[in-house]
């Protein structure tokens, strides 16, 4: 790790522990982010987005054993399915806990990503705590794909940019997102 890789965990480390919102790089494309145990900031995140509550939010973790944390049963499927798709995979569990009501979604599931980003990686392995992520954009725009296409009207609105990879075209798009049942039967959602 870098010196300008760990400055920049610790100042971002720093706003998401007093409640703040983040623009950062994700495993997929840029994101708006906080604590997602801070129901505040997660409201905040919201209003950022100009996104009804009723639309849940992503929630980045680092390990399956802090996936385990925030669902009432794992299907024992989950990690072959993750294993078996090369891009990130974000998948809907059944019987969110311990997480803020307005994280998940009225039926009481919640949409769970295990990164495997270096950055949010270790973001959440120093926090301790999992993420939101969401595209760094309002609602119904286009999802920026590289720093500078994210509006100004978002970037002033956030507590803290990011200051790495602004120059890197992240060709990735959005995760390949997966509802799990709790039986293990799964549906593809988006691919």
């Amino acid at each position: 790790m870098n010196d300008a890789f760990k400055s920049e965990i610790a100042r971002t480390l720093k706003v998401l522990k007093e409640g703040g919102v983040i623009l950062y790089p994700t495993d997929t494309i840029w994101g708006i982010g906080c604590d997602a145990l801070n129901s505040k900031a997660v409201d905040k995140v919201y209003k950022i987005k100009n996104r009804k509550e009723t639309k849940s939010l992503i929630i980045l973790v680092n390990s399956f054993e802090m996936l385990q944390k925030y669902v009432d049963k794992v299907p024992e499927i989950t990690m072959d399915l993750i294993d078996s798709i090369d891009k990130p995979v974000t998948v809907i569990y059944d019987n969110a806990r311990n997480l803020p009501k307005n994280v998940g979604a009225s039926d009481g599931t919640v949409a769970i990503r295990i990164v495997r980003d270096d950055f949010c990686s270790q973001l959440i392995s120093e926090s301790g705590r999992p993420i939101v992520s969401t595209s760094a954009n309002v609602s119904g725009d286009e999802s920026p794909m590289v720093f500078s296409k994210i509006s100004e009207s978002v970037k002033s609105q956030v507590d803290y940019c990011v200051k790495l990879y602004h120059e890197l075209f992240n060709q990735a798009k959005a995760s390949t997102i997966i509802r799990l049942f709790e039986t293990g039967a799964y549906t593809i959602i988006r691919e």
